[in-house]
């Protein structure tokens, strides 16, 4: 098992957590490193789609999302790429330091709220490490024969992942890195084909970017992020319910939802903690949720009939949950 220097304790309940061994590791880019996970046992891997990622549990019980990047056909290996952030919360550097071949991690999942809808045309967009949930994408796109093509920008070109592995597409590739073309104008890339599907993973600059072409096209963006968004809107107390058992209590200003309802002995499966992952997505019996996620779409949070109480809030003065 992995050992290391405590981390900062945060240690949501987990579900449905499973055992890998790393079975390859390698470095793919400046700062990037590749794992291949497989089952102690060898045996078959819960099945995925494109867009997908686990939660890999580091040794104090916190989560990281990864998204899966290798072959969605190989039934017995997950590949995952974590870059290294310095100025992250600690688990990318954990995994650039302390993991190594032959260790053992757990993960959950896997989970996918980034999938690809049926088009004739897909326009991706990836800064940087956001090229791993992509790569699935474009060979979904080449399997049923799509028109695609992928803006891929980062630093450097040492510092993009996966080059030598999209170069066989190179007809359908436009490569941008800032320190040879200096910086990227993203609206000059709105598709003039109002049906082109967009899907985006990347800084949030890029991401902010990128949703603002949603007027010019019949289908928004889908973007896929792994920083919570800054959200510095007032909070005010409410009440919450769980209208299964009747518990209540006082969300206050400056508690989650999920943290009052352990209060009164409602435990809510989480992971990421910061509405980016889904885990813990419950529906809305009553009250008008004040959405605060990066997860549910604006079609979604405009039913209002569910919410992510890891970090969303209520309009009301009480907010009544299925739980």
């Amino acid at each position: 098992m992995l050992t290391a220097e405590p981390l900062a304790p945060e240690a949501p309940a987990q579900a449905g957590v499973r055992t890998v061994t790393v079975a390859r590791r390698h470095q793919v880019a400046d700062d990037v490193v590749e794992l291949v996970l497989r089952r102690p046992d060898g045996g078959r891997l819960p099945d995925w789609a494109p867009g997908a990622h686990i939660d890999l549990v580091l040794p104090d019980g916190r989560s990281r999302q990864y998204s899966l990047c290798g072959d969605r056909w190989d039934a017995d290996t997950y590949t995952i790429a974590v870059l290294l952030d310095p100025a992250g919360r600690g688990g990318s550097r954990y995994i650039h330091e302390h993991v190594s071949e032959g260790d053992t991690l757990t993960f959950a999942g896997p989970r996918n709220n980034f999938r690809m809808a049926p088009s004739a045309r897909q326009l991706f967009v990836a800064g940087g490490i956001g090229i791993t949930p992509l790569i699935p994408m474009i060979e979904q796109a080449e399997l049923l024969g799509t028109d695609w093509h992928l803006l891929y920008l980062g630093r450097s070109h040492a510092h993009l992942a996966y080059l030598r592995e999209l170069a066989r597409h190179s007809g359908r590739i436009t490569v941008h890195c800032k320190d040879t073309d200096g910086r990227a104008d993203l609206d000059a890339w709105i598709p003039t084909d109002p049906a082109v599907r967009v899907y985006a993973c990347g800084p949030e600059r890029l991401l902010d970017a990128v949703e603002a072409w949603a007027p010019a096209l019949e289908h928004a963006p889908r973007v896929e992020r792994f920083v919570a968004r800054l959200d510095d809107r007032p909070s005010r107390a409410f009440e919450v319910i769980a209208a299964r058992s009747g518990a209540a209590a006082t969300v206050g200003e400056h508690e989650t939802v999920v943290d009052a309802l352990r209060r009164v002995g409602v435990d809510v499966i989480t992971s990421c903690a910061q509405g980016v992952c889904g885990t813990c997505e419950t529906d809305v019996v009553d009250g008008r949720p004040d959405h605060r996620d990066s997860v549910l779409d604006e079609r979604t949070r405009a039913e209002g009939t569910c919410l992510l109480p890891c970090v969303s809030r209520c309009l009301d003065s009480r907010l009544v949950l299925d739980v």
